[in-house]
């Protein structure tokens, strides 16, 4: 499941880590795996970071963290 891998490493990845992964599979790649991350993939920090950096959230405009849902 790469889309999980990519994920971890824009969460906690050090800063050469998300440039190397930026440069590896570009910004489309992670603009789908932020929109459709999974609850818990991602802490506040980097889920505001990446929206911001990735332009998918205005100042103060950053969306809810996913939550897990019981049926």
């Amino acid at each position: 499941m790469p889309e999980r891998v990519i994920a971890q490493v824009m969460n906690i990845g050090d800063f050469a880590d998300v440039q190397l992964l930026a440069n590896q599979v570009g910004n489309d790649v992670l603009r789908e795996v932020l929109a459709h991350a999974q609850a818990g993939q991602f802490n506040e920090r980097s889920w505001a970071y990446w929206h911001y950096r990735l332009g998918m959230a205005e100042v103060g405009q950053v969306p809810a963290l996913p939550v897990r849902r019981f049926a």
